[in-house]
């Protein structure tokens, strides 16, 4: 057994990156995923470079780094969708898969007959998969959106970013997430949402249409801030690198640097003062509980910091290290890979593609998905466009060789 969904197939009309970083995931987990591209382009983000992956020759190739992120574990066939024959061709795919994921514009498909409704009195198993912006209904279904545009009107980027000068921070306005975190969080509701939908095609022996709207996914992120909201009526405020409801935990400048600094209880807090050289600071009455120290908060990150900024980083994570006090240093990317735990838990790896396809490793974050019975394997590097095709309509469809060549020869594949 190569994973615990390797009974499945996957027909993934995604592209970009919420509907691709699903079905990786479903990939990951040992599916048969057929990724379904444009014969000319392919997958928009195979041109968002640069950085490029390498063939074996170390030379760059036309596929960027940022399409690898999403796309191991996956067969590429390309199709023109805009043919009879090409609508035709996904069709049967369609009928032999047991889930399919897109993410095109709301009724795209439905031009082509590829829309839930179509390929379900193909399929009646079928668990078909559509992620967009705003969802399948409602006033703003037909509008296109992105990453950017649902964290701003979803609300994250109301409270994400510096505190506002008037409370006390140096300001700089709403901050996005750097990371498309709406297309992330997106591929892993559809990933839920498509297991759920399998486990219930087992009572009810049919599929079922599943709407993932990135606009939902970024607000439901922002459950816990947004509860406070419901209750008190008030607007959350931005607060930076801090915690709205703790202090101190945030990030603090060190001699030679910044580090993150915490105490979730008053014990943490005496411990912290007593490491930092100055066990009285624990006992002041702005600070003895943790109500004064939100109270006080600007005073006490200048009170912290002119004692953290007297030694550098290392030897503050050397004094906290067994004191059971919460920190942690602030990582770029190199460090992240050099860190011990990092190391350990194999959070890098590579998959190298085929000879035929070019060869070249392609280092890739692994799966956090740890399972003891049934691990997630990686069996495909991030595929050449279109390398797939020949055994996708041999294998799975049942073409002839023949059969194959007039499809391509008529530019259907």
């Amino acid at each position: 057994m190569s994973g615990p969904l390797s009974h499945l197939r996957v027909l993934d009309l995604t592209r970009v990156l919420a509907g691709p970083w699903c079905t990786q995931t479903l990939g990951d987990l040992g599916a048969d995923v057929i990724k379904v591209e444009r014969p000319d382009t392919g997958d928009d983000t195979r041109a968002w470079g640069p950085s490029w992956l390498t063939d074996g020759e170390g030379k760059p190739t036309t596929d960027s780094a940022y399409f690898s992120s999403c796309n191991r574990n996956k067969r590429s066939i390309t199709v023109d969708i805009s043919k009879p024959e090409g609508q035709a061709l996904l069709r049967e795919l369609a009928a032999k898969c047991d889930i399919l994921v897109e993410n095109y514009k709301l009724g795209d498909l439905k031009r082509y007959g590829l829309d839930y409704e179509s390929l379900a009195r193909v399929n009646p198993k079928l668990v078909y998969c559509s992620i967009t912006a705003y969802g399948q209904d409602g006033p703003y279904a037909q509008r296109p959106g992105y990453d950017l545009l649902c964290q701003a009107e979803g609300g994250l980027m109301a409270i994400n970013g510096h505190a506002d000068v008037e409370d006390g921070g140096p300001g700089g306005g709403p901050v996005k997430v750097v990371i498309a975190v709406t297309d992330v969080l997106s591929g892993l509701n559809a990933t839920i949402g498509i297991l759920a939908a399998v486990e219930a095609r087992h009572s009810t022996g049919r599929g079922q249409h599943i709407d993932i709207a990135l606009l939902d996914s970024i607000v439901q992120f922002g459950a816990n801030q947004i509860a406070t909201y419901f209750i008190t009526g008030k607007q959350p405020k931005r607060v930076g690198n801090a915690h709205v409801n703790l202090a101190p935990y945030q990030s603090f400048r060190t001699a030679d640097g910044y580090m993150i600094v915490g105490a979730g209880n008053d014990g943490q807090w005496r411990k912290l003062c007593e490491a930092m050289g100055s066990p009285d600071m624990a006992f002041r009455p702005e600070y003895l509980e943790m109500k004064d120290r939100n109270a006080h908060r600007p005073q006490l990150v200048r009170d912290m910091e002119a004692i953290l900024t007297k030694h550098p980083t290392q030897h503050w994570l050397d004094t906290f290290a067994s004191l059971g006090i919460p920190h942690a240093p602030i990582n770029t990317y190199d460090q992240v890979f050099a860190h011990p735990q990092v190391q350990h838990r194999a959070l890098k790896m590579s998959i190298e593609r085929p000879a035929a396809q070019g060869g070249g490793a392609v280092a890739m974050v692994a799966s956090p998905i740890r399972m003891s019975d049934t691990p997630v394997t990686y069996r495909h590097a991030p595929p050449v466009k279109g390398s797939g095709t020949e055994s996708i309509l041999l294998e799975v469809l049942g073409k002839s060789a023949a059969e194959a060549q007039a499809l391509r020869d008529r530019g259907v594949v």
